[in-house]
């Protein structure tokens, strides 16, 4: 096993979370305020929203997840706010094509005030990307509540030739973000498809992730994704980190499946590193009634018993009954582990926002399970 130290000063901890675009912003920025040095790896089956119309019409990667966690790496190193409220943008949900073509233009013709304060050459680059990815989807194009943000890196990725790492690496560059983004695979056309316990079958992220009450209840018995070959980035960054985190995010859509792409288990698995769940905080219609030890047992059983988790991050509320914020009950767990991986249980909600976790208790006890190594 593993025993080294991390320094007490000098560069931080290499640190790769497994999660999708949103759900793991706060510790992301957490984190990285910290000192960490963070590479996110994001799913690339994306099937909804902006993102499935912008897949369908051009057929290229989907974009929202990448998105989502290159303008949290930006937020979070303090670069480039006028980018990341640009690309955070959307179009108006209603209203005509003529209508949302006008509102568009207000930001491909650079007359929004944000672009006006950027250096003339990111705001350049910008508007080239943004042209690119206008001329490609055409006329016609469904532009309601459209993403400017994966508007304008899908045209980088065009402008790449299809090459979404050097897209992302031109996109880094001109934001100035020094944490890493890549989607887990390069593949273009992947889907995600759940078995229900009912044999029934749900297939596209997007409609795993919006079950009807009535699916939910029934509850997922396994997910498959078409064969996908893992991004040679996402491998190497496995390879050097520190530590790997899952989550916090849906379990079944955006964490589980990483583990069903090529040989991204098997090196989880050889990394000699703390390895960590960050158990979700309530339950989803992915995971109504399952608890966290449950979701645990089944990253073991993607990986076929494979030692791709170390530790669990258990949230323990005082309160010794059963709580629910909305619809959502908090996710439960057995009271003896059956994986083997530590659990570490404490109360880990935010004291000023019910429902959701404290990421600075969440990142001192991450970044001391890395001091302590395996």
């Amino acid at each position: 096993m593993n025993t080294k130290r991390l320094p007490a000063g000098g560069p931080g901890p290499h640190i790769v979370i497994l999660a999708g675009g949103t759900a793991s912003r706060n510790v992301t920025i957490a984190l990285t305020r910290q000192g960490a040095r963070v590479t996110r790896i994001v799913p690339a089956w994306d099937s909804g929203g902006s993102s499935k119309l912008i897949r369908e019409r051009l057929g290229i990667l989907p974009v929202g997840d990448i998105r989502q966690a290159l303008m949290t790496m930006a937020y979070a190193e303090g670069h480039s706010g006028d980018v990341v409220r640009i690309c955070n943008a959307r179009l108006s949900e209603t209203g005509s094509q003529a209508e949302l073509v006008r509102e568009l233009a207000f930001y491909s013709q650079g007359t929004h005030p944000a672009l006006k304060a950027m250096k003339p050459g990111l705001a350049e680059a910008i508007l080239r990307y943004l042209g690119i990815f206008m001329a490609a989807a055409g006329k016609d194009f469904d532009l309601r509540r459209g993403s400017i943000g994966n508007f304008i890196l899908s045209g980088a990725l065009l402008a790449a030739e299809g090459d979404i790492n050097a897209a992302i690496r031109a996109f880094r560059s001109l934001c100035g973000i020094s944490g890493h983004v890549w989607p887990v695979s390069r593949d273009p056309d992947l889907l995600l498809v759940a078995e229900l316990k009912d044999m029934r079958r749900i297939e596209g992220q997007h409609r795993i992730t919006g079950m009807a009450p009535a699916d939910a209840a029934v509850g997922i018995a396994s997910v498959a994704l078409t064969e996908a070959h893992p991004n040679p980035e996402a491998l190497v960054a496995i390879r050097a980190a520190d530590g790997v985190i899952y989550g916090p995010g849906s379990f079944y859509t955006s964490i589980l499946p990483h583990l069903l792409v090529g040989d991204i288990a098997t090196t989880i698995a050889k990394a000699q590193v703390p390895k960590i769940l960050i158990g979700n905080m309530l339950e989803d219609s992915e995971t109504r009634g399952l608890a966290l030890d449950d979701m645990a047992r089944r990253l073991f059983g993607i990986a076929d018993g494979a030692p791709v988790l170390t530790h669990i991050l258990a949230h323990e509320g005082a309160v010794p009954v059963a709580r629910v914020v909305g619809a959502s009950r908090f996710v439960a767990r057995a009271p003896v582990p059956a994986t083997g991986a530590d659990i570490i249980a404490r109360d880990f909600e935010d004291p000023w926002h019910r429902g959701q976790h404290d990421a600075g208790l969440l990142t001192a006890t991450i970044l001391h399970l890395l001091r302590k190594g395996l």
